[in-house]
């Protein structure tokens, strides 16, 4: 049996926290405790029932409320482009529809 180094041990916390990392991928959707695992494709399918709308549309509602508090709209929003405010370019108003009488 060949020896064990130092390296060995660190080789098994390494893997450790890899394998600990790897785990948590992903994260968490949040609607884990909304059905039972092994329904989850079902549901996800939408069951029979117009092909998910209804989930996806109670979803998409809850994730645009920040019903959870994890949302901050502000802070979430994207920061603006730099690019335009630094253009020079002068806009012109818009032409005006001429009507029958003009």
């Amino acid at each position: 049996m060949p020896e064990r180094t130092p390296d060995d041990d660190l080789i098994r916390e390494e893997e450790a926290a890899a394998a600990a990392d790897a785990g948590q991928i992903g994260g968490r959707a949040g609607d884990e405790d909304d059905f039972d695992p092994e329904m989850r494709p079902v549901y996800e399918a939408g069951g029979g029932e117009a092909e998910g709308f209804e989930q996806a549309e109670a979803d998409l509602i809850e994730n645009a409320s920040h019903g959870d508090g994890r949302g901050d709209p502000e802070a979430d929003a994207f920061t603006g482009e730099v690019e335009s405010d630094r253009s020079g370019a002068e806009y012109g108003e818009a032409d005006e529809e001429q009507g029958a009488d003009d």
